[in-house]
């Protein structure tokens, strides 16, 4: 555990990465902060829980320190949209999902502020995504990244309607082998529903670190918290878990199965 991140090698060539799986916000930003602002609702939350069977695989782990508030790691740091003419929410946050301010009047990052965020928690993080994806490929030949998010099941500022519950990007085919998507296709998701590169085609780790014609192969899970979570009360579900567990297993085992060619 550093300051800003929390790392587990494992022995084979797939991270999952899980950058807005915490909820924390240091102390001197949340004085700062509007009282449903420092709730962290927008958290991707238990996500480590839900894999954490994957220390078993030999695959490895990256979670952040500090909630998505203090800075979002999925984020470009030049302020670059994700999805031009869409609602995006920024680097350093300044509303949360319901287009709420998250700060106090006149207490707003500035720049020096963000570069600050930037240096103690975001290059750290990717430094580190950087540093294991390199030694897989010296190791394996290969390396393969699972950016796991989920989010609330109705978001109406960035979606209509209710979030299928199993959205996988690959940034429209960029980041990752078609045969990826191939083979996680084969998997029945039933009861569940699934859908490939629809309003969720992978955030900046996706499209930043995959690279298949450099043997780096990057795809995103955006899972539907409804598919696990109480949404109302935000707790843990332990019998709906148990039923999406048995997926997400799948889904790292097929990436576990891939043959790199």
């Amino acid at each position: 555990m550093t300051d800003s991140f929390n790392y587990t090698r494992g022995t084979k060539p797939l991270l999952i990465s899980m950058p807005h799986n915490s909820s924390k916000i240091p102390i001197s930003l949340a004085k700062r902060l509007n009282p449903e602002a420092q709730l962290s609702k927008d958290t991707d939350w238990f996500i480590d829980k839900l894999y954490d069977f994957a220390h078993d695989l030999g695959v490895h782990t990256l979670t952040p320190a500090f909630s998505r508030y203090y800075i979002d790691l999925n984020r470009d740091p030049s302020g670059r949209d994700l999805y031009p003419g869409a609602d995006n929410t920024e680097l350093c946050p300044t509303t949360n999902f319901n287009n709420q301010e998250l700060y106090l009047d006149g207490l707003l990052p500035d720049e020096t502020e963000i570069e600050k965020r930037l240096e103690t928690a975001w290059h750290p993080y990717h430094q580190y995504i950087a540093k294991v994806l390199g030694e897989m490929v010296d190791e394996h030949g290969y390396a393969l990244l699972f950016d796991a998010h989920s989010i609330a099941s109705e978001v109406p500022r960035f979606f209509e309607g209710k979030l299928l519950d199993f959205n996988f990007g690959n940034a429209g085919g960029k980041s990752c082998s078609t045969s990826i998507f191939e083979s996680i296709g084969k998997i029945n998701f039933l009861p569940f529903s699934a859908i490939y590169n629809g309003r969720f085609k992978g955030g900046y780790i996706t499209r930043c670190y995959g690279d298949p014609a450099n043997n780096i192969q990057a795809l995103q899970l955006e899972l539907s918290q409804a598919t696990y979570l109480d949404e109302k009360t935000l707790e843990w579900d332990p019998v709906k878990a148990v039923k999406v567990k048995i997926h997400l297993q799948k889904i790292i085992q097929s990436l576990l199965d891939w043959k790199h060619a």
